[in-house]
Order: C-alpha cells, then sequence, then structure tokens
C-alpha cells in the first residue's frame, strides 16, 4: 500500500468530520464489513457519570485540549463512538499540531470500520510525535494495580499496526508494530506487540521470522494486565501447551483476543475449516468493539 505524503495526511485527517461518515441505520454506531448494523450496550451508570464530569470540564473551558480529550475518551467509554469522532475532529481544528487528536479519533475510526480513516489519522500523529519524547498515557479505564501501562508513542504505533493489519497489509502493519515495540516501556507493551509481530510474521508465511521475535518472551515477565497476550506468546513459543492457554472450554476461550489468536493459529497451521469455526464463533459474541473481534471480520471478509 502506497503511503499519504505529509501534507495530504494532514490536509486528509485534519478535514473528515463525523458528518461525512457513511450513513447507518438508525441509532447505529457502525456496519460490520458484511454490512450489518452495530448497535452499542447502554453504558452503566459509572460510565454516564464520568462523562457527566468530563462535559462539565469541557463546557467550562472548551478551548482546553485536555478537556476536549477527556470529552472524547468518555463518550466513547460509553458505546457513542460516533460522537467522539465528532469531539476529537473539533479537537483537530482547534489543535491541528497536537498528536493525540489524531491519534483517538484513529482509534475510533478502528472501532466503526473506517480503516483508511484510521491510517490516516495514525500516520499524522506519528509524524508530529517525531523528535519529541514519550510520555505515560493515562488509563481512562485503570487495571487493577491502578498502573498505566501504555505511552503515547506506543499507542499511536499501535492502533496504526492495528488498522494496517485489518487491511491485510502486512509490511505496513509490521513496521508499525516494530515502532511501537520500540517506543515500550514495559512487560505490557512487550506482549502486546509481540503477538501482533507474531501472527504478522505467521501470515506473511516467515516462519523463522515468527520464532524470532518470540525471544523476548519469557514466562516471569512482569505483566500487568495484557495476561492474554503474554499466554498467547507463551503458546506460540512452546511454552505453554494448548490445555492450559484455553481450559476446559476450546470452543469458546475467554476473551476476544485469546480467540482471535488461537483461530489465527489454526488458519496458519494449516486446520483453515477450524480456524473458520472460531472466527464465526467469536462474531456470535456482543463485543464488536473488541480488536480481536475486528480482526475476525477482516479476516473472513477478505479470505
Amino acid at each position: 500500500m502506497k503511503l499519504f505524503g505529509a501534507g495530504a495526511l494532514l490536509l486528509f485527517a485534519g478535514s473528515v468530520h463525523a458528518a461525512n461518515l457513511p450513513n447507518v441505520a438508525d441509532g447505529a454506531q457502525a456496519m460490520t464489513l458484511s454490512g450489518k448494523p452495530l448497535y452499542s450496550a447502554a453504558p452503566g451508570q459509572a460510565s454516564l457519570d464520568q462523562l457527566a464530569a468530563a462535559k462539565k470540564n469541557y463546557d467550562e473551558n472548551p478551548g482546553d485540549a485536555n478537556n476536549i480529550i477527556w470529552h472524547g475518551r468518555r463518550t466513547a467509554y460509553t458505546g457513542d463512538f460516533r460522537g467522539a469522532i465528532e469531539i476529537f475532529s473539533e479537537g483537530i481544528e482547534k489543535f491541528p499540531q497536537d498528536d493525540r487528536m489524531y491519534r483517538h479519533r484513529g482509534h475510533r475510526y478502528v472501532s466503526i470500520r473506517e480503516f483508511d480513516r484510521a491510517i490516516a489519522d495514525l500516520e499524522q500523529a506519528a509524524m508530529l510525535i517525531e523528535g519529541k519524547e514519550n510520555e505515560t498515557e493515562p488509563d481512562g479505564q485503570p487495571n487493577e494495580q491502578n498502573i498505566p501501562v501504555s505511552s503515547r508513542h506506543g499507542n499511536i504505533w499501535y492502533h496504526l499496526g492495528l488498522a494496517y493489519y485489518l487491511k491485510q497489509d502486512w509490511d505496513n502493519a509490521f513496521r508499525a508494530y516494530q515502532n511501537g515495540f520500540n517506543a515500550g516501556r514495559n512487560d505490557d507493551n512487550r506482549v502486546s506487540t509481540t503477538h501482533w509481530l507474531y501472527m504478522i510474521k505467521r501470515r506473511m508465511g516467515d516462519e523463522e521470522g515468527a520464532a524470532k521475535v518470540l525471544d523476548v518472551i519469557t514466562a516471569d515477565m512482569n505483566v500487568i494486565e495484557n495476561f492474554s497476550y503474554h499466554r498467547l506468546c507463551l503458546f506460540y513459543k512452546g511454552e505453554m501447551t494448548m490445555q492450559e492457554l484455553i481450559g476446559d472450554n476450546e470452543d469458546n476461550p475467554s476473551g476476544a483476543s485469546a480467540a482471535y489468536g488461537l483461530a489465527n493459529w489454526y488458519y496458519y497451521t494449516g486446520e483453515k475449516e477450524k480456524a473458520t469455526q472460531h472466527l464465526e464463533a467469536l462474531l456470535a459474541s456482543s463485543s464488536w468493539a473488541a480488536f480481536g473481534f475486528i480482526a475476525a471480520e477482516a479476516d473472513l471478509a477478505l479470505r
């Protein structure tokens, strides 16, 4: 895939508004790649309360970049991805050099299956962070230890790699995830990016290269939240059995990431019918905004 030039990226990313998005059924957030409407579940009270607080801060000072970002993030956490895109689009108009606006809008373009727009935003964000020091990105949904594990640069590269992966542009996906790995600051970053790097190499038919990316994975890594990715990497490496990975529920392993990783494993080890069955089982779940779900959807659409 040919990348956009820097100037074109800025023009494209900065001018796209939610009003320009494809029409969807009334009340839907997106359409699946096969043309079915996707609806968000009703948000919980905690999410609504957090959104109300973020909206209050925004209303009091709509010219503050952080207020815009948290208004958009909290809106997305309620399941209103299109509304979040509107807010981040406003942020881009007000702060066209703020990489965070493109990073968060790009993420939500992935959620609603607008992969090309996600790539444009995230490539723009990657350009804007060149030469800038990396920093921890605050969590909107903290882990059990309340320790943020992701970084500003790492999240840009991670979501960019995902957007390219979903279009099966393996070379660009690998480039982005490799940059994400290099921007990683802890073991959670290393296991998450390594998982995707491994899958990309396997999809490219490079088993030797896939095995090499696993060199950094050990059983005693200090993982705080990305346990499924860690377990998958240990499985790929041969240090965890299939039974240990999935327990007693082979047909429906817990979590979209584990379910997708297992389906992919069947695919590139030659059991394609079984892979398809697992992808279809994943799409029967309700977690349509999860990355593993979206990847399963893309795989079935493009095979």
